[in-house]
């Protein structure tokens, strides 16, 4: 993914704003230098450094008169465009270095901003990062802090949507799954990432969250519903053996359920057939859809 560029307007701002404390002007300049360099380990400290002093003049109070109030006003958003530019260092130097870069340098983002807009995209390979660095059993505790100021992050709700189907917590987990389907179905490419990377992105994450959703559904006794999430997870989750197998299996189960009940022998074979896909894929589903297509078919067989 190629990363966004920030174009910022300080340096070419003249007047009362050329008076910001030369610390944080300085350490400003040095930190454009870390970054720049690909110092990973000199943007953390700077960009901390940095951060404080902008907070700093930031928190200075408004003064009385006119004149002095115009270049406080020019100050405090100068300030504040670099203390972004800290966050941006901090993004560009983690998602461009190793994992345990990477998960260094995002925490201390969130440490240092949880609100930050870089960590909306950043959480992404923060938990690849995570996972990489066998921190992964971390990665629920931080999306559960995170989707407060994340509602919309695909990421953070299909995270939360697993962790809750593993907890049975199925009013939860279907909640989590029909957000991120929401969320998708109407979220735009971001800036920087190929479109061909965005499909990949959005087909897995779309077809997890119908996968959950059927599987939420099937647990709730709603069929019809169980049936139509199962069936748009199938497209998406090609390549994914084991995600696939559990689909075929379930669509297997629900349309076996809505044919005993609707009395409709060809729903059932249907559901054979669902089932013998499913025993195709080796894994631990495979014995039991074997056995379940030999009585299905039985079933269909006897009804007339």
């Amino acid at each position: 993914m190629k990363v966004p560029v920030l174009s910022f307007a300080i340096l070419l701002i003249a007047g009362p704003v050329v008076a910001v404390a030369d610390d944080l002007e300085d350490a400003f300049q040095s930190l454009k230098q870390a970054e720049s360099k690909k110092d990973a380990a000199v943007v953390k400290k700077l960009a901390v450094q940095t951060c404080a002093l902008a907070r700093q003049v930031s928190s200075r109070p408004i003064p009385q008169s006119g004149e002095e109030k115009e270049a406080w006003t020019a100050r405090i958003a100068y300030a504040r465009d670099i203390e972004l530019y800290t966050e941006y260092a901090l993004y560009v130097s983690a998602v461009g270095g190793p994992a345990a870069t990477t998960v260094d340098l995002l925490s201390t983002l969130e440490q240092q901003n949880p609100k930050s807009k870089y960590l909306d995209e950043g959480y992404t390979y923060y938990f690849l990062a995570l996972s990489k660095t066998g921190a992964a059993s971390k990665i629920p505790a931080i999306a559960e802090k995170a989707i407060a100021h994340f509602p919309e992050n695909e990421d953070l709700l299909l995270v939360l949507a697993d962790r809750a189907m593993n907890r049975k917590d199925n009013e939860h987990a279907l909640d989590y799954a029909e957000r991120v389907l929401a969320v998708l179905s109407n979220h735009p490419k971001p800036d920087g990432m190929s479109a061909a990377d965005w499909a990949r992105k959005r087909n897995t994450a779309m077809g997890r969250g119908h996968w959950i959703a059927g599987l939420m559904h099937h647990a709730k006794r709603d069929l019809f519903e169980a049936d139509k999430d199962l069936r748009a997870a199938l497209p998406l989750l090609k390549g994914n053996d084991a995600l696939t197998a559990s689909t075929f299996f379930y669509l297997g189960v629900v349309n076996y359920e809505l044919g005993s009940a609707m009395r409709n022998r060809a729903r059932i074979m249907e559901a054979a057939g669902f089932s013998d896909q499913a025993a195709a894929i080796k894994g631990p589903l495979a014995q039991q859809a074997w056995r379940n297509a030999q009585v299905m078919r039985n079933e269909a067989l006897k009804m007339r």
